[in-house]
């Protein structure tokens, strides 16, 4: 599977962040996370492979916009 940068967003007043990945061009909003948690889960449910590296690992493919990373609140 092509995928390209995770974009989360910075934190919203209400708390959470969106989750944003873009494919082939289309971005679609995975949901808004509360934790790492929802984001590795966001991460899994389209089967992007290594879900707990890429978000623990600080990987390169997301971006975290707006304030510190692993941040929700």
């Amino acid at each position: 599977m092509e995928y390209a940068p995770i974009l989360v967003h910075r934190i919203s007043p209400a708390g959470g962040r969106r989750v944003v990945i873009r494919i082939r061009g289309v971005d679609t909003v995975l949901g808004v996370a509360f934790s790492d948690a929802d984001l590795i889960e966001f991460l899994r449910r389209i089967d992007i492979p290594g879900p707990d590296e890429l978000v623990l690992g600080d990987s390169e493919v997301i971006a975290w916009q707006g304030g510190q990373p692993h941040r929700y609140e």
